[in-house]
């Protein structure tokens, strides 16, 4: 009897979390959208936007980092990394503010609860353009590499 009871136990609980929406995973991507305004820029990767069609309290100015890139940071190891990272930081404000359109594709969050995008500058992914401008290195995630010498 004992036995029946815990394999319909099991199969009640099964049934319930395959039927419930709320803990379903979550997709990997919440889509695209447009930037309506650059509220300012931190370094070479990481940015702050405004998005008038989200509710002010996500869309006021929410930070974004630039996915498949990394730039050097402002508060940098060595004053080569700091000097590099200045550079970065300006041409992406350059970049960003001076753009007809931001577009932020691929969205999802990273561990500091930025949203992590694909940005595309005027159809332009900033992440390549960074490389090319000897800016940034291609960057998914893994070990990052020292900026000092």
């Amino acid at each position: 009897m004992r036995l029946c009871f815990l394999a319909f136990a099991g199969f009640v609980l099964v049934s319930t979390v395959e039927a419930n929406p709320c803990i379903e995973d979550l997709p990997k991507s919440y889509g695209h959208v447009v930037v309506d305004a650059i509220v300012g820029v931190y370094d070479g990767d990481t940015f702050t936007v405004r998005i008038e069609e989200w509710p002010p309290i996500i869309g006021e100015a929410i930070s974004v980092r630039v996915s498949g890139v990394d730039t050097p940071e402002i508060r940098g190891q060595c004053p080569a990394e700091k000097r590099l990272a200045k550079k970065a930081r300006a041409f992406t404000r350059d970049v960003v503010t001076g753009a007809r359109q931001v577009e932020l594709r691929n969205l999802r969050r990273d561990k500091y609860f930025r949203l992590l995008a694909d940005v595309c500058v005027d159809g332009r992914a900033l992440s390549t353009w960074l490389v090319e401008e000897g800016l940034g290195y291609p960057y998914e995630g893994d070990t990052k590499r020292s900026w000092c010498k």
